[in-house]
């Protein structure tokens, strides 16, 4: 079953958001670790979580290991000085890969999708799991696809046992070559202290930069 946007662990971290140009994130924005607030219009009710909307369609989905996935390529570069991370806690379909013990880290994850659905309506609500995040602050935001597929991403902070995340997350809904048209969802997160988003800057922009998506 789908752990909604990484289960919030790891939303993630970016630096310069792909496929919404080359604007530059302002990080002071979001370094505060006092109460903060979305900087989208307040809904009149929270957004409804990305599980339950897959399970009220219908949509059932399979975890498959990255590297076994036998009709599509998902993968993302390890930067220097990263490592794969092995946590007991997570599935061994997940690929992890972190900087020492702790943070930044991201989490490639695959899902086998089954189940009648439009991906382009899907994705509009996958950014809805960090707009549920204790006091989320959006920095951006997009619906735009991704190397062809359809997509959604968001980044912006949220505060977890009193420490402030710069989080980046990233979903595919991507359909493989096979004659199935298989179709997966395929998401990438990354996270980050917030006061350390910008000296780790590099590092996380190759791994978002280089997060490749695309039919075998």
């Amino acid at each position: 079953m789908y752990r909604a946007a990484a289960a919030a662990a790891v939303i993630a971290v970016s630096v310069l958001p792909i496929g919404c140009g080359p604007k530059n994130p302002d990080y002071q924005s979001i370094w505060s670790t006092k109460p903060t607030t979305t900087t989208s219009p307040t809904p009149t009710e929270a957004p409804e979580p990305f599980a339950k909307y897959l399970k009220d369609m219908g949509v059932s989905g399979t975890p498959v290991a990255p590297d076994q996935l036998p009709d599509l390529t998902a993968t993302i570069p390890i930067p220097a000085g990263w490592a794969k991370a092995d946590n007991p806690k997570s599935p061994p379909t997940t690929v992890a890969i972190a900087k020492g013990d702790g943070l930044p880290a991201a989490i490639l994850e695959v899902f086998k999708m089954d189940g009648d659905f439009d991906a382009a309506e899907l994705v509009k609500h996958g950014n809805a799991d960090a707009a549920l995040l204790t006091d989320f602050k959006q920095l951006n935001a997009s619906n735009a696809n991704f190397h062809g597929f359809p997509s959604s991403m968001i980044e912006g902070s949220y505060d977890v046992g009193g420490v402030r995340l710069h989080t980046y997350n990233r979903m595919v809904i991507a359909t493989g070559s096979g004659p199935d048209k298989q179709r997966y969802l395929v998401q990438l997160s990354v996270t980050s202290r917030a006061d350390k988003a910008a000296p780790e800057a590099a590092d996380l922009e190759t791994i978002i930069k280089g997060f490749t998506v695309a039919p075998k």
